[in-house]
């Protein structure tokens, strides 16, 4: 019957980039589930941004393979990568100090 085939899911991978509300502190992170992910972190469930909760999600991409995910969260951790991700959110934190 069409329509009815069975369909497979499709798994992605997310680097995030969360900022804190109170101090305006950024962390850099991966998970295979976004949304988990961020309530955790606003839970204090992670010890190393546990004291800057609460977080807000500013930016994530998706890839569809792990490795790509996790070489752009290494990325991104370097002063290099920090820098690209200012320029690429420029409008946001002008708008958001």
């Amino acid at each position: 019957m069409p329509g009815s085939e069975s369909l497979t899911a499709i798994m992605f991978y997310y680097v995030y980039i969360l900022q804190s509300i109170s101090t305006k502190k950024l962390y850099t992170g991966y998970s295979v589930d976004l949304r988990e992910r961020l309530q955790k972190h606003n839970r204090k469930l992670n010890f190393s941004t546990k004291p800057y909760a609460p977080w807000k999600l500013i930016h994530y991409e998706a890839y569809r393979n792990k490795q790509d995910a996790k070489r752009r969260e290494k990325y991104l951790k370097t002063n290099q990568g920090a820098r690209l991700l200012k320029r690429m959110l420029k409008e946001y934190f002008y708008f958001n100090q």
